[in-house]
């Protein structure tokens, strides 16, 4: 594949564009263009460019429609194509690592015409990350070796040495402190910034010939005629709220690989449908979830501990609710404070939300943050089902990698490491089945993935402690998975003969509000715990207003019906964004009105996965938009 290119940082700078013209007439393209050529000439720009100056969640001001030609079928404009030899969906740490490892490998074979390409839904590489993060490096030492070596002048530099380890049983005054699992020794690991180092990862990509388009948004699979993945289409622009196309209009474009690699992070769209389509989970327990709430902070330098790393378990979550929090100082007298809540939780009371907000308050994380200033806030799913819940990884056509898999070590707290390390063994893979084939000997299937998976760290440290997040299903509760884990941690390591399972969902796991003791959040006080919309303010988030809505729900009415009566508005309390709500309405059935605050979303998918009705579909919305995440 000899194609021209174009390098993708253009794709990016809002200073190449002039206005967007009108797409009236698909032009006819010269043969051995690209789609970078392509989007040039037709001023094709991702949605932050299109939709106009981010924007905070609060603001208001003039808003002007572009006319409607209710007669005009989209489908009927033929969307623009590009073959590549492997589209990877997704620039985080899994789809960045395969995409570097990909391009090393063939640039080291003297084949630089090999084409990888990367799709990234976020206006930016790292706009959509947020992590905790305490990085184990081993496998970023192995794909970048200098990463982090004074004698690199492009080193990865705001990382700071994990330096001294807490772990701490929470009750609603104190802090006891626990033995921690060997798991969680952070020596030689290091705190960062996740989404810092994946904008710099995406430079590195870039450095070595990959191609990265930031700013749009896969959403949907193409299949070949015998059912292999075929590549994938970027959404439409120019939609209106009811899917009608305004002057404005442009039909998505179509990315034909060799392989497709989904790298979406925890449940992502794409791979929802693929795994349905080929049943990969036909022989793995179903997913279990949690929900990670984040800020950073700004702290008194004479309160900062540079290199401490906090864990705790109990308050504020009840006794029935996997879950804990953590605080790690960095930087200069920076502090990533958040709590994790296993969506896996019975109560539909529980806001995770407002139980993060009483978690700061508590005297173990308050005495850091009083005089301090929040500056960053960030929410996003992340896969706890471990072990049992890995699907099949490879399908006709393509891979899963990085945790759109599931490869997150819950017990150790980690699963950069895992999601880089399954990212580069993919490429591994793809790279030995495309070297020597041709394009027109049908669809790759990576077997040489699942068994490069098989015999690596990531399957044996995953199995080592498989049964330790269960454990917590019990009718104890949280001190049975206390006692359960530390029988693991310390004796069994791994070695039991039994594997234990986890429950068919997280969703069914939710009783009837009538059922379950009523929870009421004290008011924030504005200065260590704060409001919902103040929060989403911080997390700079922006969604055209005037498109189809991304959270797809086919009868507002009917949802309704499902779901308030049983569960009296739990989706305005798992939504860690204000994105759902009741209004009061008496001409409605309920007396309540379901109403979907779509320009609030950031990304976190737990409507998805939480709703007990599953009757909320998360759906890409324009490419470039959602949260604009700092320092996450």
């Amino acid at each position: 594949m000899s194609a021209s290119r174009v390098p993708s940082v253009a794709l990016r700078s809002a200073s190449l564009w002039s206005s967007r013209p009108v797409l009236e007439i698909a032009p006819r393209w010269l043969a051995g263009s690209n789609i970078a050529s392509r989007c040039l000439s037709i001023g094709y720009r991702p949605a932050p460019i299109t939709a106009g100056q981010r924007r905070a969640v609060t603001s208001t001001f003039k808003r002007t429609f572009a006319s409607v030609d209710d007669t005009f079928d989209p489908a009927t404009i033929e969307r623009e194509s590009d073959e590549v030899d492997v589209c990877i969906v997704g620039g985080g740490p899994a789809g960045l690592s395969a995409a570097i490892k990909l391009k090393q490998l063939a640039n080291e074979a003297g084949n630089e015409d090999f084409r990888v390409l990367l799709l990234e839904k976020a206006g930016e590489l790292g706009d959509h990350i947020v992590s905790g993060n305490v990085v184990e490096p081993s496998a970023l030492n192995e794909l970048i070796p200098d990463w982090n070596s004074e004698d690199n002048p492009n080193r990865f530099e705001p990382v700071t040495p994990a330096t001294k380890d807490k772990m701490r049983f929470l009750t609603k005054n104190r802090s006891i402190p626990i033995p921690a699992p060997p798991q969680m020794n952070n020596h030689g690991n290091y705190i960062i910034s996740l989404n810092q180092f994946t904008k710099w990862l995406g430079e590195r990509a870039e450095e070595v010939g990959v191609e990265v388009y930031a700013g749009f948004a896969a959403s949907e699979i193409l299949y070949n005629k015998d059912g292999s993945v075929k590549g994938v289409a970027t959404n439409d622009l120019g939609l209106n709220k009811m899917g009608k196309p305004k002057d404005s209009f442009e039909r998505g474009m179509e990315f034909h690989a060799r392989c497709t690699l989904l790298a979406e992070g925890c449940h992502g769209s794409l791979t929802k449908k693929v795994i349905k389509k080929f049943d990969l989970r036909r022989d793995s327990q179903p997913q279990t979830y949690g929900l990670g709430i984040k800020e950073v902070w700004e702290i008194d330098p004479a309160k900062f501990e540079k290199g401490l790393v906090v864990h705790s378990m109990g308050y504020p979550l009840p006794m029935d609710t996997y879950g804990g929090g953590w605080m790690y100082h960095f930087g200069d007298n920076m502090v990533s404070i958040g709590l994790v809540v296993g969506l896996d939780y019975p109560n539909p009371w529980l806001a995770p939300y407002g139980e993060f907000q009483k978690m700061k308050h508590h005297p173990l994380y308050s005495k850091y943050l009083e005089g301090g200033k929040c500056i960053s806030y960030g929410a996003r799913t992340l896969n706890e089902g471990g072990f049992q819940s890995i699907p099949k990884c490879a399908f006709p056509g393509g891979a899963l990698i990085g945790d759109t898999a599931g490869f997150l070590n819950v017990p150790k707290i980690k699963g950069t490491h895992t999601a880089m390390r399954s990212g580069m063994l993919c490429a591994e893979a793809a790279w030995t089945a495309l070297k020597d084939t041709k394009d027109t000997e049908g669809a790759v299937f990576l077997y040489d993935y699942e068994d490069k998976l098989r015999n690596s760290s990531i399957w044996k440290e995953l199995k080592q402690v498989r049964n330790m997040r269960p454990s917590f299903h019990t009718p104890l509760g949280i001190y049975g998975g206390v006692i359960y884990s530390g029988l693991e941690a310390f004796v069994l390591r791994g070695m039991a003969p039994w594997t234990l399972k986890h429950h068919s969902g997280d969703h069914l796991a939710t009783k009837p509000a009538d059922q379950c003791k009523k929870i009421t959040y004290p008011k924030p006080d504005n200065a260590i715990s704060f409001d919902i919309l103040t929060s989403v303010s911080r997390t700079g988030t922006n969604h055209e207003e005037d498109q189809p809505v991304h959270l797809q729900v086919q009868d507002y009415d009917r949802h309704t019906d499902l779901d308030y009566p049983k569960y009296q508005g739990i989706e305005n309390r798992f939504c860690p964004a204000g994105v759902y709500e009741y209004v009061e309405d008496e001409s409605k059935k309920h007396g309540v009105r379901f109403q979907i605050n779509s320009q609030n979303c950031v990304h976190c998918k737990t409507c998805d996965i939480k709703d007990p009705s599953q009757d909320i579909n998360w759906q890409t919305p324009q490419g470039g938009e959602g949260p604009k995440y700092v320092m996450t």
